[in-house]
This record gives C-alpha cells, sequence and structure tokens, in this order.
C-alpha cells in the first residue's frame, strides 16, 4: 500500500516561497546591472547604488512580503552579490572565532569556546561552491576536482581550508578560523589571563634584545594571536620580512615585507615553498624574520638563519610541550632531505633557539601560556631546558573550563646579561620562586 506523501509544513512552503523571490530578485539584478557604469563606482557608493536597484526590484514584485522580509530580501541580495552570501550573517558576530561547514546544511560556529549549531544554511552545494570559488579566487588560489584541496583566507585575514567532493563526500566542507579587524591587544591577553604581567615584562624584554623564541601549541591554541602581539614589541625601525602558507599576521610597524608560498598550477609546476621564501628572505638584508609555521624543510633553514646573525626571529609549531617543540623541531629539520647527525641537529637548535613559549587551549577552552622555558645549551646529546614560569592546573570548575595558577620557577634566565646590554632592567623580584596569580 502506498504511504500519502507527507504535507509540508507551513513554515517550510514560506521558506521555500522566500527563497524563490530572493533568487528571482538576484536574477533580475544580474539582468538589469549596466556593467560598464558599475565599473566606475567603488566601495560604499557601489552598494548604495545596488541597494536602490534592488529596493525598486522588491516594490515591483506582485508577491506579498511584509516589511522585514523586504529588509532582509535586500540584506541577503545584497551579501550574495559584493561578499559570502548565507556566511555574512556569522562574520557579523565578533564573538565567533571558529566557523566549520559541513556540507551546505550544517554550519557550526565556536563561540566562547564552545561549538554550536547554526540555523544558516546554502541553497545547496552548488551554492557553497560558489561562495568557495569567490574567497579563493581573491587570493589567487583554484578549487577544483583536479586540486580539491584549497588554503586561502579573507579579507580580514581569517584562514579559510576548504574540501570538495569527491573527497568530501556528503559535500564541501570548510572551515574558517577567525582574525577580527580588530586583533587582540597585550591589554586583552592579560585581562583573559592568558598570561601575567611578569611574563610580559620578560618577553617584551627578550624581543627588544632579539633573542629568538618559537612558540609552541595544538591546534587553535592561540599560537598565532601571541605572536601577533609578540610583535608589537619589535622598534617600528627594523626591517621585517614574514613567510606564510596563507597571510594572516597582522603586524603594526611601518617596514614589513610580507610573503606568502604558491602552490603548484594545474600541470603541477610553479610551487613555491616556504623553504624557497626563506632562502630568498635572507637575501633581502632582513633585521627580523617571522614564520607564520614551521612544518617541513624551511625549518633548518630558519636555524640557520637564527645562527648567521639574523637575531630576534620568530616562528610557531605544532607541539604540546617545549621537549616535544624540541623533538619536532629535530623531525622538521630531518624532512629537509639532508641526512644531519641527530648531535648537529640537536646543537643548531640548542644554539639558535632562545626560548620556548608554551601555549596550550585547556578544557572548556580558556588559553593560557603554559610555559615560558629557556634553553641553555647541551649536555651530551641532550638539549638542556630549564622553565621561567610556568601554569599549573589545579582542576575543572563548575561552569566545566580548567582553572589553575601561575607561578614562577625560582629561575634567572642565563640570557639576562643579554636583556641588561639591550637596556632592559627588570625589577629583583620577577624570578623569586612563588605563585604569581590564580587563573
Amino acid at each position: 500500500m502506498n504511504t500519502p506523501a507527507t504535507p509540508l509544513r507551513p513554515s517550510q512552503n514560506k521558506s521555500d516561497d522566500f527563497e524563490l523571490v530572493k533568487r528571482r530578485i538576484h536574477n533580475k539584478l544580474v539582468d538589469k546591472l549596466d556593467l560598464s557604469r558599475v565599473g566606475d563606482l567603488k566601495g560604499e557608493q557601489l552598494r548604495r547604488e545596488i541597494r536602490l536597484v534592488v529596493e525598486h526590484l522588491c516594490d515591483a514584485e506582485n508577491t506579498l512580503i511584509n516589511r522585514t522580509e523586504r529588509d532582509r530580501i535586500i540584506e541577503e541580495v545584497l551579501d550574495e552579490t559584493f561578499g559570502l552570501g548565507p556566511l555574512e550573517l556569522i562574520l557579523k558576530d565578533p564573538g565567533v572565532s571558529d566557523i566549520m561547514i559541513n556540507g551546505p546544511k550544517q554550519i557550526y560556529v565556536e563561540k566562547g569556546g564552545q561549538l554550536q549549531l547554526t540555523g544558516v544554511e546554502f541553497r545547496d552545494n552548488a551554492h557553497l561552491m560558489q561562495i568557495i570559488d569567490r574567497i579563493v579566487s581573491k587570493v589567487g588560489r583554484r578549487v577544483d576536482e583536479t586540486c580539491p584541496m584549497v588554503d586561502a583566507r579573507l579579507e580580514d585575514g581569517s584562514r579559510v581550508n576548504a574540501i570538495i567532493p569527491p573527497l568530501a563526500l556528503d559535500g564541501a566542507a570548510v572551515s574558517i578560523r577567525r582574525f577580527g579587524s580588530n586583533p587582540l591587544k597585550l591589554e586583552d591577553l592579560l585581562n583573559f589571563k592568558a598570561l601575567t604581567p611578569e611574563m610580559v615584562m620578560l618577553l617584551e624584554g627578550c624581543i627588544k634584545a632579539r633573542l629568538n623564541m618559537i612558540i609552541c601549541g595544538g591546534t587553535g591554541s592561540g599560537k598565532t594571536t601571541l605572536l601577533n602581539t609578540l610583535s608589537s614589541f619589535i622598534p617600528n625601525d627594523q626591517r621585517i620580512i614574514t613567510i606564510e602558507d596563507a597571510a594572516e599576521l597582522q603586524l603594526q610597524q611601518d617596514h614589513v615585507v610580507r610573503l606568502e608560498t604558491r602552490p603548484a598550477n594545474i600541470e603541477g609546476n610553479g610551487a613555491v615553498t616556504a623553504t624557497d621564501l626563506v632562502k630568498n628572505a635572507l637575501r633581502m638584508r632582513p633585521e627580523r624574520i617571522i614564520i607564520g609555521e614551521c612544518r617541513g624543510g624551511e625549518t633548518l633553514d630558519m636555524l640557520q638563519a637564527m645562527n648567521t646573525g639574523h637575531d630576534g626571529s620568530l616562528t610557531t609549531i605544532h607541539a604540546n610541550n617545549p621537549r616535544d617543540g624540541v623533538a619536532r623541531l629535530e623531525t622538521m629539520v630531518m624532512m629537509s632531505g639532508f641526512d644531519l647527525p641527530i648531535k648537529a641537529i640537536r646543537q643548531q637548535i640548542s644554539s639558535a633557539v632562545n626560548l620556548i613559549i608554551q601555549a596550550n587551549r585547556l578544557q572548556g577552552g580558556p588559553r593560557r601560556v603554559t610555559h615560558i622555558t629557556e634553553i641553555n645549551g647541551m649536555e651530551g646529546e641532550t638539549v638542556v631546558m630549564q622553565d621561567i614560569f610556568r601554569f599549573v592546573q589545579d582542576g575543572i570548575g563548575e561552569n566545566g573550563k580548567a582553572h589553575g595558577h601561575f607561578t614562577a620557577t625560582g629561575v634567572r634566565p642565563a640570557f639576562m646579561s643579554r636583556l641588561e646590554q639591550a637596556g632592559v632592567k627588570l625589577p629583583g623580584s620577577t624570578f623569586r620562586e612563588r605563585v604569581i596569580m590564580q587563573a
């Protein structure tokens, strides 16, 4: 016996009608636009002109739509024309730190360290693909069946990764790591208790004394935010060269040269790797080199640059603690293709890197600088390290978030003479063994 078709709910009919009206108005807009005139307009002036056209088209529609629906149609058509369609609503929310799109009908966001399912949807996979193409084409990238994975960025520096069918089985999947137009400043990190004033004083002194520093952490632990914040201590008159896979650093200095890697073209040629850019950067008279993230053979070139007069360089790597960070550096140097003995690699690391800063994301979402660790050369074949500051987790609160305390270990860094030579004076109590702050 045939089961009768389930009738559409009124809300579903209404939603479909709304989408049909919106799509019809958008198609009429495309037909009506005078492209020769539009090309002469820019920015807000262009948006105002297009808004007038859309309002006129809405008024000309015979469909009964109320004022609220009319305003919504106008905004969504403008977002489709100028922006990223349904994503614009999410991107306007400053509290969203991550956007995760699992196919056209399922979009999650992270707010306050918690994942939430939104009610935002794309019409279908073709609509989602159209928005992905708009994102990647702006930065000279492409995504298609021959190149189904791509890294790109939005205009505000937010990092975008997209993977499409046939690799993604349920429609295109997109991950967006947000970087707001107003990046977090030092005061914000202190307010969030990500680190303490004593730690800030030490790190500021280390930047000014041109110590080489590595920021370690897992995905989403705040490595890039910390790198951006620390780079603000670099004097404005120094020449800085940044190297990234997808440009997301937002340095405030005047003399900054930004370099970005390039993937291979459709024939598999023309790729420019981070290793190529590091080698080229050494010929550009840099005073400091900042690599957004070391993840391969470029690590060897970075260490050599640190060892040959480019003091004060910074980079980030993925690692769960400082000791793991050193082990990961060793592994990445081996990826350079040179058959170096492990002792030689460790000597390179111990002489090049002065300080490791460990950032971790704890349970419930809080991000903390959990270690500031000095590298003190070698004993035998072991890299000697000592913690200067530490964060100790005490437990999980009723709100599900981890809490703990920052401590000074009582160790006075061996590089203090370099700070003093650079004119940096820290209070005598900075390194006294004690609990500094509860967080």
